[in-house]
């Protein structure tokens, strides 16, 4: 970077010009850790973040493979004026959040596409799980992700098909384990506190993201509270008759009228998946993708915020939950991406109480299938992906400030 004179500020692009898209989000992350001032410039160049000029922070872009630019004065002036007339916004963020991840104590970052996703950026976090959450921990974070875990109790609706497995075994015995430690005599009724937890911690102010079968199976845990909807090959005792019927769709977050699949040997939770559509679509890798929505930036900055891209079409990818079923949603829930021509959705956003919630199917945005014991995602090979983007999108969105509405 060859600084010119009255140098104010770092442009730091995300337009196809940026050498490192995801390093680019742990930069601005470090540079609001360290108190400098920085700002989102939402369809800017792809939305590109603008920061305090200062020797260790092009340093840091430097050292991590961050393209930037030095501006004048006179060039932020300019691209103000050019926001102002277009479909642009200017974001101010005001410090880094402080993010929590609800994960095992025994996962490993690649385990998740989110930690994998903090860790290649740089960007910190703490693991939390059950026994934090119920002892209130959220009470120090401002975002919470949740990924591919079961709040219902049935361990991924895994029994069918790997039942027999060392590590499905181990993991059943240290959720029993937890939960008699907790005093719950079962791991159902701790993972319904703890989505309960969760929701109210949402309800209360905090910004919720979550991947794969989470959205899922957080709604069904929410909607069949009080109720037996675990197998008996799983828990032991038969689950209750008329659970489908007695489901409560005013607890959920963004699910109502789904049916669930209480069979334990079939590989679903309920119909929110749309997975088995996919066996009569005939879809493969090459013809799995969806299109993020073009918000209009100055009404609609929380939107086009979290779609922030250089493309607006994203690869598909398989998950637990690969897609979530359009026509289940509640009607506030806002959606962000989508394919053509199915009943499905892929990446969704919506307000609870005070606080916000935005879910992304699939399970890893840069390994289609990502089957159990697969070798980790190597970012260092996909530092462009759109997918993992969206998930940082959401990492930066709690650190905006929020403008007063115009009236």
């Amino acid at each position: 970077m060859t600084a010119p004179l009255h140098a104010a500020s770092l442009l730091i692009p995300m337009d196809d010009s940026q050498t490192d898209h995801l390093k680019a989000y742990g930069v601005c992350f470090r540079a609001l850790d360290k108190g400098y001032h920085a700002e989102w410039l939402l369809n800017y160049r792809g939305g590109s973040f603008l920061i305090d000029d200062a020797t260790e922070m092009s340093d840091l872009c430097l050292l991590m493979g961050v393209s930037a630019e030095r501006i004048t004065s006179g060039q932020v002036a300019d691209i103000y004026r050019q926001i102002e007339v277009e479909n642009m916004e200017r974001v101010e963020l005001e410090k880094a959040p402080v993010i929590a991840v609800y994960s095992p104590p025994t996962n490993e970052p690649w385990d998740d596409a989110v930690t994998l996703a903090l860790t290649y950026a740089e960007i910190k976090y703490d693991n939390v799980y059950d026994e934090d959450l119920l002892a209130g921990a959220l009470e120090e974070y401002d975002w919470l992700h949740c990924h591919h875990e079961d709040f219902t109790g049935q361990y991924g609706k895994f029994y069918g098909a790997f039942r027999n497995q060392l590590w499905y075994q181990a993991t059943v015995r240290s959720n029993e384990e937890m939960a008699r430690k907790l005093g719950y005599s079962k791991v159902s009724q701790m993972k319904l506190d703890v989505a309960r937890t969760v929701y109210d911690y949402v309800r209360r102010g905090g910004f919720f993201f979550s991947m794969c079968s989470a959205p899922e199976t957080i709604d069904i845990a929410l909607a069949a509270e009080g109720l037996d909807i675990v197998p008996r090959q799983i828990d032991g005792d038969p689950i209750d008759p008329g659970a489908q019927a007695a489901l409560d769709f005013t607890r959920t977050f963004a699910f109502e009228n789904f049916r669930l699949e209480l069979d334990a040997m079939v590989y679903s939770h309920s119909d929110i998946d749309t997975y088995p559509d996919r066996l009569v679509r005939f879809l493969d890798e090459r013809q799995d993708y969806f299109y993020l929505f073009d918000s209009a930036a100055k009404l609609d900055p929380v939107p086009t915020m979290l779609t922030q891209c250089h493309t607006n079409t994203v690869n598909g990818f398989l998950g637990q939950t690969t897609g979530f079923r359009k026509s289940l949603l509640k009607k506030f829930v806002i959606v962000l991406g989508q394919p053509d021509n199915f009943d499905e959705v892929r990446y969704i956003h919506g307000n609870l109480g005070r606080g916000t919630f935005t879910f992304l199917s699939g399970h890893d945005p840069e390994d289609y299938r990502h089957l159990v014991h697969d070798p980790p995602t190597e970012l260092v090979l996909h530092k462009h992906s759109p997918g993992y983007r969206l998930i940082l999108n959401n990492i930066l969105f709690p650190a905006a400030k929020k403008k007063e509405r115009k009236t």
